[in-house]
């Protein structure tokens, strides 16, 4: 603990937990059903939308949040087809940069959100992470492998199934502060 107080020690430890800026806001986690009439982002309240009266609906520390003595950057997601087939697979890459003074890791994170199911589904869901250790100045490129795998889940009668449509498929450092592109299940 020392160590990382003086900073001989660079932490890239990721909350596994969302924390609340209030009691009000529990239970909060980022993995939450999407309401009939979200709160638009950068607003504080609005008249007939899902928020408090008192506080943001952001919370204090979102999941997969952590501090670090550098930063990182995260370039668009490139992915090799916008399209993918049922029994194919896409890879979706990203290059992070260090763009701090100091090496550090980071941990990259994939979530993936179905915009339109049979049932309703979270508006994110974490399918994939990988811990990249980078030097001062130095960029990595991150690939993941979407395969329907990534995609799957239990219908209303419990098969186990991969509906058709577009999906968002999100990198980032944790589950708030992500870059975003869309892929399409035929």
């Amino acid at each position: 603990i020392g160590d990382v107080l003086f900073g001989d020690v660079n932490p890239s430890g990721k909350l596994t937990m969302t924390f609340p800026k209030n009691v009000g806001q529990i239970p909060i986690y980022y993995a939450h059903k999407n309401t009939g009439r979200p709160l638009p982002a950068g607003k504080w309240f609005e008249k007939f939308r899902s928020n408090y009266l008192d506080v943001d609906n952001d919370p204090l520390y979102p999941f997969g949040y952590g501090l670090s003595y550098t930063t990182f950057q995260y370039s668009d997601i490139s992915l090799s087809a916008p399209t993918m087939e049922q029994n194919g697979s896409v890879t979706a890459k990203v290059t992070i940069t260090n763009t701090g003074k100091r090496d550090g890791a980071e941990v990259v994170q994939l979530y993936i959100r179905d915009l339109v199911g049979s049932i309703t589904r979270p508006v994110k869901e974490l399918k994939g992470f990988e811990k990249i250790f980078l030097k001062a100045g130095e960029s990595k490129t991150v690939s993941f492998k979407i395969t329907p795998d990534l995609l799957h889940f239990y219908d209303y009668d419990l098969n186990y199934v991969a509906e058709p449509g577009d999906f968002d498929l999100m990198v980032g450092g944790n589950s708030q502060v992500l870059k975003t592109a869309r892929l399409t299940l035929k």
